[in-house]
């Protein structure tokens, strides 16, 4: 009935409800097909006959505590429904799902749509689409659109899993909102398989957002007895513009999402652009006792540890120690990160498959396939199947004894490509086991941390978050694409689970060179990482790091767990600024990047966000002190380095 600013009981009960929008049935929460619908829809199937209109009568409902169920059945067909909600006293998202069940003892039902929820946002003059786009190393591009009128706006994944193409979110605005001003509407899928979300905005002036995992041409199958319960689709609205939902969204994630919220995030060492796939035991620990002496409290080993791992063309599948760069297993190197006073964490990509390795030689038929079709090899790799229980047992088997085995304290898990030659039922039973898996590892090495990785920023949602302690965001550490890529990432995702790496002087992908503070600066705004052929950064680079990472730890209490303020939108020409707050309000840290000078031009102070109005603010760094009031009123002016690639960052505390 209504969706928007908090209204009382009795206001509520005296709202009409509006259920048709020119003749169309509108605003339903499960809208199917039949009668005058015509919208897109958020449940279709087809019954034995052939019929697929549904009619509902009500059955019951339950509550318990924040948690209503209701329940439905088909007038004629043995097909339930229930339709879930879940609200915090402590969060503004609602979360809500759907779950069918077939009643009968005969034939199974076909389901090719079964959406989470379907949200109907309240009447505006206008609407304005947000929404983030991307590609390998180009991830969470935030977009701006209008809602049009009379036509339907699809986002969708059909390649198995999240993908960087789209991310499963979107928010609609009036149009006007801007970062700390205006109403927004946004809704999240918790799910890290395909999916599909559809906006439809009426010519009279009425949205609807649905929304579910699976895609088009992906049917499922409902066998008689079964019950299919969908993923949450969870909604905020906010009235203080983009920021004021990005920072709920930050905080609903904190409470009620990720599996470690308390903690903060280590500083870590990733060997990947380091040694690439030129990986055994004595170049690890050179690398190793370099990181230590830089601050790094987890040092992972990426790529190329087991098998016959040397290249990307060999040994997926395969994973034991290579004999030849570990002649006495994973032990002894594990043990001297430990003497370092660092944890040890070890890159896998469990879902994936080489042709040329043993596992494939011996289970051929254990990766996606169709019969009588090619098998496409991307990256040199086939997916696993994760749906046929057997293959999902070896994968949680071999992980379970790795860990068993040995002291590791994380683990990147990576995924690589997307699905081929997939059967429809797949998608869903492959998503389902990763999860699976992720939950029964945790609750078997509660000690040992988790990241998500696909490609880079390939798998992150709301869902693998629930399952995980960060997510890699990009394979892209170039600082100046970093600043974009983040921006559009915060837009749902806390800092806390965004790993950002300081690379090497002139970087991997992009060629760029950049002092070291500039890259630190913007890897700080998340969990910050360190990569890079560290033997080869210059001596005094290294103290600086040392002491940059030193300064994180002094502020990445503020950054984790902190509310986020972005001051200004990213730019290359120009300055960029974003902010951190307590939640006592009684420290602030702001970070701001000048990629490139703008001669002639000065940048204005910028006006701070968040803060206490009454206290005084100091910083330690040069014992200037600030009214609250006049940082949110006038603004402060960062002081930058003379150049390009310019950054600053200032730490804030309350002084009496």
């Amino acid at each position: 009935m209504h969706w928007g600013p908090r209204l009382a009981p009795e206001q509520l009960a005296g709202l009409p409800l509006r259920s048709r929008s020119h003749g169309d049935v509108f605003g339903e929460e499960l809208p199917g097909e039949g009668g005058e619908r015509f919208g897109p829809p958020s449940l279709r199937v087809a019954f034995a006959d052939g019929v697929r209109a549904v009619e509902w009568d009500y059955v019951d409902h339950t509550i318990d505590g924040g948690h209503l169920t209701v329940r439905l059945a088909d007038r004629h067909y043995p097909l339930e429904v229930e339709l879930h909600y879940r609200v915090y006293d402590d969060s503004d998202v609602i979360e809500r799902w759907s779950a069918l069940r077939h009643t009968g003892d005969a034939d199974p039902i076909v389901v090719d749509i079964a959406d989470s929820a379907s949200w109907t946002l309240p009447a505006r003059p206008d609407y304005r689409l947000s929404y983030v786009a991307g590609e390998w190393s180009a991830e969470f591009q935030l977009r701006r659109v209008p809602l049009v009128p009379g036509g339907e706006t699809v986002l969708t994944s059909r390649r198995g899993i999240t993908r960087h193409q789209s991310n499963p979110w979107l928010t609609v605005d009036s149009g006007d909102a801007t970062e700390e001003h205006g109403e927004t509407w946004t809704a999240a899928l918790a799910w890290s398989g395909t999916w599909r979300i559809a906006a439809l905005r009426t010519l009279g002036g009425h949205v609807t957002v649905s929304g579910g995992s699976g895609h088009d041409g992906a049917p499922r199958t409902l066998a008689p007895g079964a019950r299919w319960e969908t993923p949450v689709f969870a909604g905020l609205y906010a009235a203080d513009g983009f920021g004021g939902a990005s920072r709920r969204w930050h905080e609903h994630a904190r409470r009620h999402v990720l599996p470690t919220p308390d903690e903060v995030r280590p500083v870590l060492y990733n060997s990947w652009e380091g040694t690439w796939f030129d990986v055994n035991e004595d170049n690890q620990r050179e690398i190793a006792a370099l990181a230590a002496e830089m601050g790094v409290e987890l040092f992972v080993m990426d790529d190329g540890w087991f098998g016959g791992r040397t290249s990307e063309r060999a040994g997926l599948g395969d994973w034991w120690p290579n004999p030849d760069r570990f002649p006495n297993g994973l032990t002894p190197l594990i043990q001297e990160v430990h003497k370092l006073g660092m944890r040890f964490g070890l890159w896998v990509e469990p879902e994936m498959v080489n042709p040329d390795s043993d596992l494939y030689r011996a289970h051929p038929d254990w990766v996606l396939h169709m019969p009588n079709r090619g098998r496409t090899e991307i990256r040199n790799q086939l997916v696993l199947d994760f749906g046929r229980s057997e293959v999902a047992e070896w994968a949680y088997g071999w992980l379970d004894r790795l860990l068993a085995e040995h002291e590791i304290d994380f683990i990147k898990w990576d995924m690589n490509r997307p699905f081929t030659e997939t059967p429809p039922d797949a998608f869903t039973a492959h998503t389902e086991a990763v999860y699976s898996i992720l939950d029964r590892l945790r609750a078997a090495h509660p000690q040992v941390r988790i990241e998500s990785c696909a490609s880079g920023g390939g798998r992150v949602d709301l869902g693998v978050l629930a399952r995980t302690d960060q997510v890699w965001t990009s394979d892209n550490t170039d600082p100046v694409d970093r600043i974009h890529i983040q921006h559009g990432y915060s837009q749902v995702y806390p800092a806390q689970a965004m790993g950002a790496w300081a690379s090497d002087p002139v970087n991997p992908l992009t060629r760029r060179l950049a002092p070291v503070r500039f890259r630190f600066h913007v890897a700080m705004a998340g969990a910050l990482g360190i990569s890079g052929s560290l033997h080869e950064w210059p001596a005094a680079e290294r103290q600086e790091a040392a002491a940059l990472v030193a300064q994180y730890k002094d502020i990445r209490h503020v950054v984790q767990h902190g509310a986020l303020y972005r001051l200004t939108p990213p730019t290359v020409e120009g300055t960029t600024v974003v902010q951190y707050v307590s939640a006592d309000r009684s420290e602030a840290v702001v970070l701001a990047w000048r990629p490139a000078v703008r001669h002639g031009q000065a940048d204005p102070p910028v006006r701070l966000a968040g803060l206490d109005p009454s206290a005084r603010y100091q910083d330690p760094s040069t014992g200037t002190t600030y009214d609250g009031a006049v940082l949110m009123a006038y603004g402060l002016e960062p002081a930058f380095p003379k150049g390009d690639y310019a950054s600053t960052l200032i730490h804030l505390r309350t002084v009496p």
